[in-house]
Formats: C-alpha cells, sequence, structure tokens
C-alpha cells in the first residue's frame, strides 16, 4: 500500500514542498524552473532528447520517431512513456503555450491530450512499475492550465510518490487529492507528509496543507451552489391572482 511506505524527512524536501505547495494552490504549473526530483521535471522534459536543437521541428521530429517506435513495438512500454514524454516537449514550445497566463493553448491541449493517451497506454503495459519521470510531465498536463482531470494528475501523483515516498512527494499529491475533491486520500497524503517532514517545519507544513484543503473545499462548495431564483413581486403575485379570477 502506497501509505505504508517508509521514509526519513529532511529540510531541504519540505523547502522544495513549500515551493511546490505554493505553485499548486495558487493554480500554476510546475512550467518554468520549478521541478526537479519533486515532480519529475520540465527542464528534463524540455532538453531530454532534444539534442540543443531549437524551434518545433526538432520536437517535431522526435514525437514522429517516438510514435514510429511504438508502431513498431506496440507492446514496449517505454516506448509509449517515451512518446508521451516527446508530446508533452512539444506542447511545451512557446507555439503552444500561454506565457502571460501560464496555460496551454488550444494547440497546445490537444498535443497534450496525444500525451495523455499514450501515457495511459504505457500505464497498461508498464504493471507496477511505470515511468515516474513522465508521471511528473503528467500531472502538469492533467492541471487546470492544461487538459484539467484532475483525478488523472493524482493518479500520476501516485506513480510519483510511490518512486519517491518523500514529504514533497507527499504533501503534492495531498494538494492535488483535495483539489480533486478527493478529501480521504488528501488526508491520508497529508498525515504521511507531515509525518516524514522535519519536526521544526512541520507545524508550518501543516498550515500550507489545511489551508490547500480549505481553499479546495470553498471552491467546491461555491461552484455547487445552484443559482439563486428570483422571487415574485407582490404585483406580480397580486396580477396573477386578478388573472386566475377572471
Amino acid at each position: 500500500m502506497l501509505f505504508d511506505l517508509r521514509g526519513a524527512g529532511r529540510r531541504k524536501t519540505v523547502q522544495v514542498t513549500y515551493i511546490m505547495l505554493a505553485v499548486l494552490m495558487g493554480g500554476g504549473l510546475v512550467l518554468f524552473g520549478i521541478g526537479g526530483s519533486v515532480s519529475g521535471g520540465l527542464v528534463d522534459a524540455i532538453t531530454g532528447s532534444s539534442g540543443g536543437s531549437t524551434g518545433n521541428g526538432a520536437y517535431e521530429k522526435r514525437v514522429s520517431q517516438t510514435l514510429a517506435q511504438t508502431r513498431a513495438h506496440p507492446k514496449d512500454a517505454a516506448a509509449w512513456a517515451d512518446l508521451a514524454r516527446a508530446r508533452f516537449q512539444l506542447a511545451s514550445t512557446t507555439d503552444n503555450l500561454d506565457q502571460a497566463n501560464g496555460t496551454w493553448t488550444a494547440s497546445g491541449k490537444k498535443v497534450l491530450a496525444g500525451a495523455a493517451a499514450a501515457w495511459q497506454q504505457h500505464l497498461k503495459l508498464a504493471g507496477n512499475k511505470p515511468d515516474d519521470g513522465v508521471a511528473g510531465l503528467m500531472v502538469q498536463a492533467y492541471s487546470s492550465a492544461g487538459l484539467n482531470q484532475p483525478q488523472n494528475a493524482v493518479a500520476a501523483q501516485e506513480v510519483i510518490t510511490a518512486a519517491r515516498p518523500t514529504s514533497a512527494t507527499f504533501a503534492n499529491l495531498a494538494v492535488l487529492a483535495y483539489q480533486a475533491g478527493n478529501t480521504r486520500t488528501g488526508d491520508l497524503a497529508s498525515k504521511k507528509a507531515l509525518s516524514l517532514s522535519a519536526k521544526d517545519l512541520r507545524a508550518n507544513l501543516k498550515s500550507q496543507l489545511d489551508q490547500a484543503k480549505q481553499q479546495s473545499a470553498a471552491a467546491a462548495a461555491s461552484s455547487a451552489t445552484p443559482a439563486a431564483t428570483a422571487t415574485p413581486t407582490a404585483s406580480a403575485s397580486k396580477g396573477k391572482k386578478k388573472s386566475g379570477g377572471k
């Protein structure tokens, strides 16, 4: 079970957690410079196999290459992970990003959908060893700035947390679960994150996680509130009675 995993909390890890929490609670993405060992890292996604080339052409070529690999070896889990990564890379080029708002454009989301399809195929073939690096990219792809599929974002973060059970990864899982409305998973992940954190930072981390839970609950309540129905005025009611009398 995921929440039976053990590990030692470290100050540096928890400090990274706070950065990630701030980004996640603000509805942002780990798109520009934040990520690394916590979420898979966009730096790795952009530079991992591009060979230093710039422009969409290099990424489109990489997508074609990895797609050919999946067609040649449809049962190869790694090939599907490579395709998901390549498509995420393409989606994250400047032509597919609205950098002013930190979101993907319509064209970017279309490419992300292709990345998600490849990722789901990878999950079917990978068994209990899915690629946690690509999972970090899919957390971003499934975010509200991308495909807006919070439950799939949680599932991707669970892959990361199972591979790297740290205070930071559990904290990220808690925030994502709260955002998805999965309070039980959020509470379990929050408890685990606190148990793995440094004692002198635990209170601050708990405050951050509680805030994430409260904000997500408030957002859910707001979206579930039905629109108010207009109350008939006295004159309107009177008019209806007269009409009925005739």
